[in-house]
């Protein structure tokens, strides 16, 4: 890994995104523990964003309670009084248990306490999910519209697709949207596809090992959408040489090569940097124009061009305030159905492997844009919600749902789990998170050194 490749600006605004999206999560999270354990009269002892091993980076008590800023962002925490938790207070659990302690409290009170963090994230996904519906709508680029058709990559050009195709059904079923082939491939494990090759329906056969490598990827290597590269603006800060280049001129050699598609300049990718190039526009579908243009050292010339929405148009589905709410609420339980399905397949398939799908807050980081983008920031955040709250409810100890089943065998069974068995379980399910976050760690460091 090369540590100068590194464009330091954009990882600065995804671990931005990253960090106010999980603190928005975390702290709402926790607050979904605080106020009922407050309305049933326990005492927190401490309330955290972050994580604060032998010492916080802010932290003031107010009351009974000492809010605070820990320095490892990997999540937080409420410390509830007579909680058998992440702090693991053995001292306190061998007193005698006193009236505003979690353990005194009725099985029904601490059960609410206990899902109160799952219940504020699936409430935060459902707003957030309507919020994004009313204001931004649904807007995408429709199959129908990819009039120059796919570049077929290695993985597409092994199982048969050709360059110019359109991808228009997976395993049967028609695509909508752009940008979706790859996710319904590996969600369905399709053993076909549908391609629309000059007007001929073709199908073709989908590989036994396919969407294991596909997976491995991260979807990457199949097809990538083609488009004429035309000229949206250029930037002051460009150095050009030449003739200028003006808005509409549309791109048709570089270096020497000739240049139909965007998909043409793949193999120059990353790699020009800190040169001049030779490129020739085409204007008015007449003249032709030769400029010599700059790449700085991250390989941007400063030279903007039309997006694939531009040049190949878009659907754009409005929602009203009030439709916006059934939208939402649909879109919120569809995102949780594809994650548990998705789960569902690191037990149940032999193409999709853990190694190729866990990854840690460093994958995570990563999903989010290079440039600040408030739909993108807000679905994620909606998206991560409604997984942190699926995640959470989980009957593993050390969780939510671990505490809740264990009162729920309470409210039963008349009979309450002993704090030694309690420590125990805590103990247990701990080390099995603290593990699985260090092997999900361990996966992204070997990709990036990869």
């Amino acid at each position: 890994m090369n540590l100068l490749a590194i464009d330091w600006n954009i990882l600065a605004v995804k671990a931005g995104q990253f960090i106010l999206s999980f603190s928005i999560l975390i702290i709402l999270h926790e607050l979904g523990h605080f106020l009922p354990a407050r309305w049933f009269k326990c005492r927190v002892e401490k309330f955290y964003l972050f994580f604060n091993p032998w010492f916080s980076i802010l932290k003031k008590k107010k009351g009974e309670t000492e809010y605070g800023l820990g320095w490892i962002p990997l999540g937080g925490y409420v410390k509830i009084s007579g909680m058998v938790d992440e702090s693991m207070d053995k001292e306190q659990m061998k007193q005698p248990a006193q009236p505003w302690e979690f353990r005194s409290k009725p099985a029904w009170q601490r059960l609410i306490i206990m899902l109160g963090g799952v219940t504020v994230n699936v409430i935060l996904a459902i707003v957030i999910f309507i919020f994004i519906t009313w204001v931004w709508g649904d807007k995408y680029v429709p199959v129908s519209n990819l009039k120059y058709g796919v570049y077929a990559d290695s993985l597409g050009k092994k199982i048969g697709v050709q360059d110019g195709d359109k991808i228009i059904a997976v395993a049967g079923k028609p695509v909508e949207k752009v940008g979706t082939v790859g996710t319904e491939i590996i969600m369905n494990e399709a053993k076909s596809i549908t391609v629309d090759r000059n007007g001929e329906k073709i199908e073709i056969n989908i590989p036994a090992g396919f969407i294991k490598q596909l997976n491995a990827n991260r979807l990457g290597g199949f097809t990538y959408v083609r488009i004429p590269l035309i000229v949206d603006s250029v930037l002051n800060k460009a150095k050009i040489t030449g003739s200028e280049i003006r808005k509409g001129d549309k791109l048709i050699a570089f270096a020497d090569m000739p240049v139909e598609y965007s998909t043409d300049l793949l193999k120059n990718e990353g790699k020009v940097k800190d040169t001049t190039v030779t490129m020739l526009f085409l204007r008015n579908g007449n003249d032709t124009i030769t400029t010599s243009v700059y790449f700085n050292s991250k390989g941007d010339n400063k030279i903007l061009f039309k997006s694939m929405g531009e040049i190949l148009g878009t659907n754009h589905v409005s929602y009203s305030f009030f439709e916006s709410f059934p939208a939402g609420i649909k879109r919120c339980w569809q995102t949780l159905a594809k994650y548990v399905r998705n789960l569902k397949q690191l037990f149940t398939s032999s193409e999709v492997r853990v190694r190729d799908s866990l990854g840690s807050v460093i994958s995570i980081g990563n999903i989010f844009p290079g440039d600040w983008d408030w739909q993108s920031f807000w679905t994620l955040t909606a998206v991560f919600s409604i997984i942190l709250a699926f995640m959470n409810v989980l009957p593993i100890p050390a969780l939510d749902g671990g505490h809740a089943l264990f009162t729920l065998y309470e409210m039963i069974t008349g009979h309450k789990p002993g704090d030694k068995f309690m420590e125990y379980s805590q103990m247990v399910g701990m080390i099995l998170l603290l593990g699985l976050m260090a092997y999900a760690l361990g996966l992204d460091f070997w990709r990036l050194f990869k």
